[in-house]
């Protein structure tokens, strides 16, 4: 942070200030309004459908979690704002962090908002918001090219993944409080969704790890993410096929991540990327 100019610096410690104060005072007003949005809709919807009223129960604590992680960030991102003025490098980290919660957490709630709500989705200007932060940041800092734009491709794919497997493992757990034959599992189809499902949101809790490891350039934030990477593709590729073999679905849910993991494999493992990730050995 120390050979970034004074001027970028200034500029960041500005948006630490203007995003940690929308995260707090602005974000939990979307987010609450959002929620009581989506519920509303899904009342009608459960009505006609009631294997989706499970949704109305899970949205109901999925929100108000990503709300107080998102109002925590934006905490941290007003206290950073002088470590960042002053080119303090352990704030790099700290930042994108803080605000990884809303550029992902907006992701996820933008969906069932998206699904069942009409008009424009809130929680897209959630997302956008901590994406200004968390991008800028990346960009303006003087490294190298390799280091940044690893960085950048590493620690953008890293969230969009925590997206999708958050919203892949509420599904799971949305269709397993709906289930036939309820407490039982009725056969593979179904039992495999109490598989993937904890499986799904534990490596979200990894990859937000490993984006603040990987910021800091620190082996272990290599190692989180492609453990999770590599997690989620030997859950979600039988889970496919079992989606599509073993059941009357022909949704093709857990495939829309393969993209973003092939994208965070090629970084994390292309040698010119990997070595400029890691700073220790």
């Amino acid at each position: 942070m120390k050979d970034t100019s004074q001027n970028h610096r200034l500029i960041l410690a500005i948006l630490a200030v203007v995003v940690g104060l929308f995260m707090v005072a602005v974000a939990p007003f979307l987010i609450q309004t959002s929620l009581e949005r989506v519920v509303a809709a899904l009342q009608i919807v459960s009505a006609e459908k009631p294997a989706y009223a499970s949704g109305i129960l899970i949205f109901s604590y999925a929100f108000p979690l990503y709300r107080g992680l998102i109002f925590i960030g934006g905490i941290a991102l007003l206290w950073l704002a002088g470590p960042i003025h002053r080119g303090e490098e352990w704030s790099f980290p700290a930042g994108l962090l803080a605000s990884a919660f809303p550029s992902a957490g907006g992701m996820f709630m933008m969906m069932p908002y998206v699904s069942f709500v009409d008009g424009f989705p809130l929680p897209t200007a959630v997302s956008i918001v901590g994406l200004i932060f968390f991008w800028s940041f990346i960009l303006l800092r003087k490294v190298d090219k390799w280091l940044k734009w690893g960085q950048f491709l590493a620690l953008t794919f890293a969230g969009m993944l925590t997206t999708h497997a958050f919203i892949v493992g509420t599904g799971n757990l949305r269709t397993l409080l709906t289930r036939p034959g309820k407490p039982m599992y009725d056969g593979l189809g179904t039992w495999v969704l109490a598989w993937s499902q904890p499986i799904q949101w534990i490596c979200v809790i990894l990859l937000f790890v490993a984006i603040f490891q990987i910021a800091a350039r620190k082996f272990s934030g290599w190692w989180l993410a492609l453990i999770s990477v590599t997690s989620l593709v030997a859950i979600d590729v039988p889970m496919q096929i079992i989606r599509l073999t073993m059941t009357d679905s022909t949704a093709w849910d857990y495939t829309y991540g393969m993209p973003v993991i092939i994208g965070l494999l090629f970084v994390l493992l292309f040698p010119k990327f990997k070595q400029a990730l890691i700073a220790e050995e």
